[in-house]
C-alpha cells in the first residue's frame, strides 16, 4: 500500500481519557461496531468512567480474525493505542479480505493506562495474570533473595547504587539469563513487587475472555498482536513469538513477519525467560482449539536501562507516597513515562510506521491462511 502515514501526534494522545476519545471517534468515522467495558468500580483522574472499548470492523461472524490489543501493559498503551488509531485512520475505509473481520481492544488495562502505571488497580502484571489459579502458583525460587533490593525505601543514588550492586553479586552468582528470569518470569509471593501475577484473575482479564467469547465466537484461524514497549532497539519492533516451536502456527507467523523476526528471539541479547501467565495464553485458552498465531510486538526504547524504570514504577507506586517530594516525583513521573512512550518525534513516527506495517501483514495473512 502506499498511503502516506497519518501525522503521529494525531495518533498519540496526551493520557488515557483523550486516546479512549480519539479510538472511539476514529471507530465510529469508520463505520465499526462498538461495545464498550466500563470498570464496575474505579474512575479515572478525571473522575470518568474507566473502561476497555472494543471495536470490530468487518462481519461479525466472519471466519478469520485479526485480533489486536493496547494496553496490556497500562502506562504501555499509549504506543498500542496509536497504532490502532493509525490504522483506523489509514486503513480503516478500505474493504478487507472475504471472510475477515478486525477486532480492536482498546486499553485491557485502563486503570495502569489512566494512572501511568504497569500494573493493574492490584498491582498485577497483567501480562502473568492469566494461569490456572485453582492450581499451585508457578515457582519463582529466586526472586524472594532479590525483592529486598529491587524497590528501596528511599530513591536516591545511594540507594540505587546499592541495590545495583546486589542485583550484580546475583548475576555474578547466578548468570545474567538467570537474573533476568527472576525478575521478568512472573512471581506470585509478593503483592508490593515486580511481575506480580496476582491471586486470581484480575477484572481485565475476565473481561478479555467475554470480549473474546463474544467477538471471535466464529472465528476459526485468529492472527494476534499485543502491542506493548521497551523490548528492542530504539524504536524498532521486536517481537516475542508464544506459538509452539515448529507448530504451524509459528510458521504462519513467520511468513506473516520474517523468520528472523520470529523465530529464536533473545530479547536483550538473552535468553527468553519462562514467561507465565501471559495474555498469549489467555487468548489459546479461550479460543480452544481454534487455530492462533501472533506474537506479543514490542516497540524498543531503553534497552537493559528498563530495569531501573521497572523499579520506579513501583517505587513511585508504593513508597513515594510515605516520602512526598512533589517536584521530584513529578520528575520522575515523567522520567517513567518517557521510559515507556518515549515523547521523541523519531521514536512516535517509527512506532506508527512499524505498526501499520506490521498490522496489514497480519490482515493479509490470516486472509490468505
Amino acid at each position: 500500500m502506499t498511503q502516506l502515514l497519518p501525522d503521529y501526534w494525531d495518533c498519540f494522545s496526551a493520557d488515557y481519557s483523550a486516546a479512549r476519545r480519539a479510538f472511539v471517534a476514529a471507530a465510529t468515522q469508520r463505520g465499526a461496531a462498538l461495545s464498550r467495558h466500563e470498570h464496575p468500580t474505579l474512575k479515572d483522574p478525571h473522575g470518568e468512567p474507566l473502561s476497555v472499548d472494543v471495536a470490530v470492523l468487518g462481519r461479525a461472524g466472519a471466519k478469520r480474525t485479526h485480533l489486536a490489543i493496547s494496553g496490556t501493559h497500562g502506562l504501555e498503551g499509549a504506543a498500542g493505542s496509536a497504532v490502532q488509531i493509525a490504522w483506523l485512520r489509514a486503513d480503516g475505509g478500505i474493504p478487507l479480505p472475504e471472510d475477515v473481520n478486525v477486532v480492536l481492544v482498546h486499553a485491557l488495562n485502563p486503570y495502569g493506562y489512566a494512572y501511568d502505571t504497569r500494573t493493574t488497580e492490584n498491582n498485577v502484571d497483567l501480562n502473568r495474570n492469566f494461569i490456572d489459579h485453582t492450581q499451585p502458583t508457578p515457582p519463582n525460587p529466586h526472586y524472594a533473595e532479590l525483592h529486598p533490593h529491587l524497590i528501596p525505601a528511599l530513591w536516591t543514588e545511594a540507594s540505587l547504587e546499592a541495590g545495583a550492586l546486589a542485583v550484580e553479586r546475583f548475576r555474578e552468582t547466578h548468570g545474567a539469563d538467570a537474573l533476568f528470569n527472576t525478575t521478568a518470569s512472573g512471581q506470585y509471593t509478593h503483592p508490593d513487587g515486580l511481575v506480580y501475577g496476582g491471586s486470581g484473575p484480575e477484572w481485565s482479564n475476565r473481561t478479555l475472555r467475554r470480549i473474546v467469547d463474544e467477538h471471535l465466537a466464529a472465528s476459526e484461524r485468529v492472527a494476534f498482536i499485543d502491542w506493548h514497549t521497551g523490548i528492542g532497539e530504539y524504536g524498532e519492533p521486536f517481537f516475542l513469538c508464544f506459538n509452539e516451536e515448529g507448530s504451524a502456527e509459528q510458521a504462519q507467523a513467520a511468513n506473516w513477519w520474517g523468520a528472523e523476526r520470529v523465530r529464536d528471539q533473545r530479547p536483550h541479547g538473552l535468553a527468553r525467560p519462562n514467561y507465565q501467565g501471559l495474555v498469549f495464553r489467555g487468548v489459546q485458552q479461550a479460543l480452544g482449539a481454534r487455530a492462533l498465531a501472533g506474537a506479543v510486538v514490542e516497540f524498543g526504547t531503553r534497552g537493559l536501562q528498563m530495569r531501573p524504570a521497572l523499579r520506579l514504577d513501583q517505587w513511585l507506586r508504593f513508597k513515594a507516597p510515605q516520602a512526598s517530594d512533589a517536584a521530584r516525583d513529578a520528575q520522575l513521573r515523567a522520567d517513567l513515562v518517557d521510559a515507556f512512550v518515549p515523547v521523541s518525534s523519531v521514536w512516535r513516527r517509527s512506532a506508527v510506521a512499524h505498526g501499520l506495517a506490521i498490522t496489514r501483514q497480519a490482515i493479509a495473512g490470516v486472509a490468505s491462511w
